[in-house]
Order: structure tokens, then sequence, then C-alpha cells
């Protein structure tokens, strides 16, 4: 009677193209990276902005909820200023 029996190859036979499936959708989707950064860095300003407008109109320029997105404006705008300065880094790093 055989309670546990498996075939080595089997399993490698099973799994090996799934693998190698996975690891060519990884590299096939890495370009599209960059310019998935920009636009979620572009769409979190805006909407910080958004919030930020929001929040002074309703509770005031002084205000922690102005205070708090005003602060979340200006780190998406450090985000932005960072990912501008890998892509010229990138781009034109070997030109001195």
């Amino acid at each position: 009677m055989k309670l546990l029996s498996f075939n080595l190859a089997s399993i490698l036979g099973k799994t090996a193209p799934a693998t190698v499936a996975l690891g060519f959708l990884l590299a096939a989707g890495a370009p599209a990276a960059k310019a998935n950064d920009w636009d979620d860095c572009n769409r979190r300003i805006a909407y910080t902005e958004y919030r930020y407008h929001e929040a002074v109109e309703r509770f005031g320029p002084y205000s922690s909820e102005a205070h708090h997105w005003a602060h979340e404006r200006h780190e998406a705008y450090e985000r932005q200023e960072h990912l501008r300065h890998e892509y010229w880094e990138h781009h034109h790093g070997d030109w001195r």
C-alpha cells in the first residue's frame, strides 16, 4: 500500500513552466513602472492640492486639517522632484 508517493520529476515538470511564465510576465512589465511612477506622482499632487484647498475653505488656513494637507502636498512635490532627479541622472548622468 502506497501512502506517500510522489515523483520529483513530475513536480518539477509542472512548476518549471509556471516559473518561467511568471518571470517573463514580471520582466515584460518592468518598463511601464517608470511611467506609472510619474503618473501616480502627478495624481497625488493634484489630490493633495484639492484636499488642501478644500480644508482651507472649510476649516480656515490655520486649521490642523489645512496644515496636514499642506504637509502632504509638500511631500508630494518632494517625491516629484526626486523622480525628476532620478530621470535626469539616468538619462544625462554620463555626459560629464
